[in-house]
């Protein structure tokens, strides 16, 4: 059985302007904050979540797809 690959490219969208950008995510670490292109907002992880790309991004982070409980 083959492992499924890791995803690193995620489209972060913004939850003040709903500008999306996609980002390359760290393979070993975590988006904390995110600073928003479009309306320079500073995102943070809503509660219970890990980083910026498991609360607002189309893919988690690559520590959540491989099953680790955090970054």
């Amino acid at each position: 059985m083959s492992a499924i690959p890791i995803q690193l490219k995620s489209v972060i969208t913004c939850p003040h302007c709903g500008y999306q950008k996609e980002e390359i995510m760290p393979v070993n670490a975590c988006l904390y904050f995110y600073i928003c292109e479009s309306c320079r907002e500073r995102l943070k992880p809503r509660a219970g979540d890990c980083c910026v790309c498991c609360s607002y991004g189309t893919v988690q982070c690559p520590p959540m797809q491989r099953g680790t409980s955090s970054c």
